[in-house]
């Protein structure tokens, strides 16, 4: 997903006309224009410099009173304040206006340059040190700006926006911990302050609090309506929630009050393809370039939308051109990897990547691209150095992931297991809704969800309608409403079935049967079955090695926290096998098809026709064909899944037996 851009909240420049120590005209008194200033007389002010000025045009103080007059009043100062450093050379403020104002123009460095001479005159100056700090964060240097700061808050440590910017350096540098607590010191002076609500929400998310993000970037929007930036925080957090259509909302409403708000554009993209609505999701990026014809963070997208078509090569076009924009873009290098086999005609490609990684990037970037660096090495089967950078990745993911909470995944089976048991399943289904329209595909991630979705949706009776969130909330919702006992307690008011085939017209209207692949939905199947009792349940089942490395081997971003940890993925595994067990048990025999990953590779037509036939249609030849198929595929196997079938993946493991340590164990499962 994309983060806002922050920028830096501002106090007042110092442009107030003071005493400066160059000789002045007799009929031009500092104290009054200073007095002037005070009282709004912004429009006087000027009229009284530029008189001055025609009488002795290089009076520095006319010049520096006349660019002060020119800022308040919203008008062109450079030419004033340019004057007034040049004249007034030992004048911090004139030096820290022109600062101000050259930072206003996106002259960034010359901006710099100005502060460090009101800085060298005049150090002692809080105001001035923020203001260099803000320059040096929009220039990215990180380091530097933090330290200004600090330099900002040591002569004034009452100074609620320097806390905040203070926390927007540290968490570009990935600091997500100390900038949470920076923000926290800014609330902790004003408690008011909206802008840091929405800033802490942003790093909250970084750390995996995502609930607490949530909450974060609601109260901002309590505090100030219209503070876009917070609404494009709530997006996010929302996001991340699985609460896709609110977070869309989030975002309009982030563009309602700042229509050229670019992130704002990109993360509705991102939403949007996650909802399936890929036009919408173009149309959207191609607004947030109208903004930024610069904004790298679209073309990454455009180019994810093109890969999600199968249309590689053109997305590799996207990403170089997005690496061309921003060579420090590490989502634009690292896409390259994923959209072809690489081989070692790409080692210009990986040493670049391998540079990149090493410049002390943020932790989530620097992931992006070990994870790019390990598929390139298993691509060209050097797996030592593979492993070594999946390894790192996950290591760095721990720094700012939430973590696997194993106890909680074992409530949650027994929870499941205790609450759907036979005399569940025995019981009539009076919320029931005997639609046999969904399909559902599930299993652990990387255990051939995907390719069973492209072949069922290269029948012409089915549309594939990818992972949808809809049953993690929808479970969530019903499990806050069961009976203190833990079983469900039958409130009619909770009963999803009706939205989810409303979500699913909205996806398509008159396919017969819609396949929904989150491989997650294993976890609700009772909930699911006792809504839907007519629905088809595939259970695609893989090795479990193989499937658990494939798990270790892929970048899932904010989901599936197990992963990071090879014990943690044991774990994992055996939970969702045990609860599967239950569900064979529990279920009507009809409900559920266990379809073996490698049966299918090794029989496809053969398996093809089973599933076909369990979800109630009649065999057609172009399932054979399903790498032709002409549809968006947004996981993490879209390039796989446009390929012939065959047998690469099958006993993967055995290239990487000396590293799997914990995951032997599970060979017998």
């Amino acid at each position: 997903m994309t983060p806002e851009s922050k920028l830096p909240q501002r106090p007042a420049p110092a442009v107030s006309a003071a005493a400066s120590p160059a000789p002045v005209a007799q009929d031009l008194d500092a104290s009054e224009l200073a007095a002037m200033i005070h009282a709004g007389r912004y429009a006087d002010l000027e009229t009284k410099t530029r008189e001055a000025l025609r009488a002795q045009p290089d009076n520095g103080l006319a010049w520096k009173a006349l660019g002060v007059s020119l800022i308040l009043q919203g008008k062109d100062a450079l030419h004033a304040l340019t004057r007034a450093a040049t004249l007034l050379p030992d004048d911090a403020e004139a030096q820290s206006n022109l600062g101000h104002t050259l930072r206003g123009l996106g002259r960034l460095e010359d901006a710099a340059a100005s502060y460090s001479r009101a800085l060298a005159l005049k150090p002692g100056c809080a105001v001035t040190q923020h203001n260099m700090g803000n320059t040096l964060l929009e220039l990215e240097r990180f380091e530097d700006a933090a330290a200004s700061y600090s330099r900002a808050l040591a002569l004034k440590p009452d100074l609620a926006e320097a806390h905040s910017n203070l926390g927007n350096a540290l968490r570009s540098l990935g600091r997500f911990d100390e900038a949470a607590a920076s923000y926290r010191r800014a609330l902790a002076l004003k408690p008011d302050f909206a802008g840091a609500h929405s800033n802490l929400s942003d790093t909250l998310r970084d750390l995996g609090r995502i609930g607490e993000a949530f909450a974060s970037a609601r109260r901002a929007i309590e505090l100030e309506p219209e503070l876009a930036g917070a609404h494009n925080s709530s997006g996010n957090a929302a996001m991340d929630l699985g609460k896709l259509e609110e977070a869309a909302d989030s975002y309009r409403r982030a563009l309602a009050l700042r229509p050229g708000f670019t992130a704002a554009y990109v993360n509705l993209g991102l939403v949007l393809r996650q909802l399936g609505l890929t036009e919408e999701a173009e149309a959207s990026c191609r607004a947030a370039l109208d903004t930024n014809p610069h904004a790298a963070s679209a073309v990454v997208l455009l180019a994810e939308l093109c890969a999600d078509r199968g249309r590689f090569a053109e997305a590799e076009e996207f990403f170089k051109q997005a690496s061309a924009i921003d060579p420090k873009s590490p989502e634009a290098w690292a896409g390259i990897a994923h959209l072809r086999k690489m081989t070692v005609s790409d080692a210009a490609w990986a040493a670049q990547a391998q540079r990149m990684a090493e410049q002390g990037l943020p932790p989530r970037a620097e992931v992006h691209l070990r994870f790019a660096i390990g598929k390139y090495f298993d691509d060209v089967r050097e797996f030592e150095a593979a492993f070594a950078n999946f390894r790192r990745a996950h290591e760095l993911k721990k720094r700012y992931g939430e973590r696997y909470d194993r106890q909680r995944m074992t409530r949650g089976v027994e929870r499941a297991i205790h609450s759907y048991d036979r005399e569940w399943a025995r019981r009539p289904r009076v919320d029931a809704n005997p639609s046999a329209r969904p399909v559902f595909v599930v299993g652990m991630p990387r255990s051939g969800t995907s390719l069973a979705e492209q072949i069922l949706a290269s029948h012409p009776a089915v549309f594939g309608a990818g992972e949808l969130p809809f049953w993690n909330s929808a479970a969530e919702a019903y499990a806050r409403s069961a009976a203190p006992s833990g079983e469900p307690s039958g409130d009619t008011h909770l009963t999803p079935a009706a939205d989810y085939l409303q979500l699913l017209e909205k996806l398509s209207a008159d396919a017969p049967r819609v396949v929904d692949k989150m491989p997650t939905n294993f976890l609700s199947l009772g909930l699911i079955h006792e809504m839907l009792p007519n629905a088809r349940i595939i259970h695609m089942r893989r090795n479990p090695i193989d499937t658990c490395l494939s798990i270790y081997f892929q970048h899932f971003k904010n989901a599936h926290s197990y992963a990071d940890d090879l014990d943690d993925l044991v774990h994992y595994y055996s939970e969702y096998s045990r609860l599967m067990k239950h569900w064979r048990d529990a279920l009507p025999g009809e409900a559920i098809l266990d379809v073996p990953y490698e049966s299918l590779v090794d029989d496809q037509e053969g398996w093809s026709r089973k599933m076909l036939q369990f979800i109630g249609l009649a065999w057609e030849p172009q399932c054979l064909d399903f790498h032709r198929a002409d549809r968006s595929v947004m996981t993490a196997s879209k390039w796989q899944v446009r390929q012939k079938i065959n047998r690469s993946s099958v006993e993967r493991w055995r290239n990487y037996e000396q590293f799997i340590g914990p995951l032997r164990g599970l060979s017998s499962r």
